[in-house]
């Protein structure tokens, strides 16, 4: 996640997550697309963790997918970073 937002130009100040979903939390510019940033980061994640955990593709061999083509996108901009942080890092780890 880090290389990807790297490669971006942006910054991933936080990644924590349940098992059905992750929570990050992204700073980036106004010339970055944030969805070709979340379809990157999507790919990224689901290349690696295949490699890692070869049973994931037997596991999701119908769909061939692990992440679903949806996401949620918010603007934290009203909030402070500090609670929103607090959020995130109190979710519970993917499994």
């Amino acid at each position: 996640m880090r290389d990807v937002s790297a490669d971006f130009e942006t910054g991933l100040t936080e990644f924590n997550g349940e098992d059905n979903h992750v929570h990050l939390l992204v700073t980036f510019p106004p010339k970055v697309a944030l969805s070709k940033l979340v379809n990157s980061l999507k790919g990224v994640a689901s290349r690696r963790m295949r490699q890692e955990f070869p049973d994931l593709a037997a596991h999701y061999y119908r769909a061939n997918k692990l992440w679903s083509g949806s996401y949620f996108e918010g603007s934290a901009g009203g909030a402070p970073l500090s609670n929103v942080h607090q959020y995130i890092e109190q979710q519970n780890r993917p499994s």
